[in-house]
């Protein structure tokens, strides 16, 4: 009996094994029925999904790599806070009359030549998205394909678009005016020396505002239907509806 015991043990966890092996595939395939809607296949999520951020990618960047896309909308990027403290002490000194608003203009001016170079980037991301992802997105928040693109670019974004802020800065003297009137400032008595740095903040500021447009390119594609211009996206977004 000693001897059989361990037999019947081993054939018992087999066939629990095989059965749960068979749940799990049961459930796979289950899984893969339930998103077919109407013949709707993995292929076509995908290519819906990747159409409708290509839409939504390029509408945003066209926009905003515009002359007045960040500066005449609400994505203009503003002058960081510990900026102002520099500005409202040097303004009034010959030369800085209009110090805050040039200022304002050449960082909007240097985001707006950096933007269209965000598109390959996208592209890129877009490629790579898998029917996982497709699905998660189709079936997620508002801004689901938005947080995709922030979480799967951010960083490349970031260091391809700070030397080109950069030279846009210095492209429209912005590094060199801001520079002059920390100069200015930190001459004057009794304040605390300061150089914020522009260059990191019109970059966040200009990134922050091209995931927000995306963000509600995005959020009209998924509530608007006239804004899918595609069969493929009608069918296909008609399964979050």
């Amino acid at each position: 009996m000693k001897k059989i015991l361990p037999f019947l043990l081993l054939f018992v966890f087999a066939n629990l094994a095989q059965a749960q092996l068979k749940g799990m595939l049961k459930k796979a395939n289950d899984a893969v029925t339930s998103l077919k809607d109407g013949d709707l296949s993995q292929q076509e999520v995908g290519q819906a999904l990747k159409q409708a951020l290509d839409a939504g990618v390029s509408d945003a960047v066209d926009f905003l790599s515009k002359e007045d896309g960040y500066y005449k909308s609400p994505y203009k990027i503003l002058l960081p806070k510990e900026a102002q403290t520099v500005v409202s002490k040097v303004s009034s000194l010959p030369g800085f009359n209009n110090l805050e608003q040039d200022l304002t203009e050449r960082m909007n001016r240097a985001a707006e030549l950096a933007a269209a170079k965000a598109k390959p980037i996208f592209v890129n991301a877009i490629k790579q998205l898998t029917f996982k992802d497709a699905m998660n997105i189709l079936m997620g928040e508002d801004n689901a394909a938005t947080e995709y693109l922030e979480r799967t670019t951010y960083q490349q974004l970031y260091d391809e678009f700070l030397p080109i802020i950069q030279a846009s800065l210095d492209e429209v003297n912005a590094r060199e005016l801001w520079n002059k009137s920390v100069t200015a400032y930190n001459k004057l008595p009794f304040v605390k020396k300061t150089n914020p740095n522009l260059d990191d903040h019109v970059n966040k500021m200009a990134l922050q505002g091209l995931f927000s447009l995306i963000a509600k390119k995005e959020e009209g594609i998924r509530n608007d239907v006239s804004l899918r211009n595609t069969d493929l996206l009608k069918k296909v977004f008609a399964k979050q509806d």
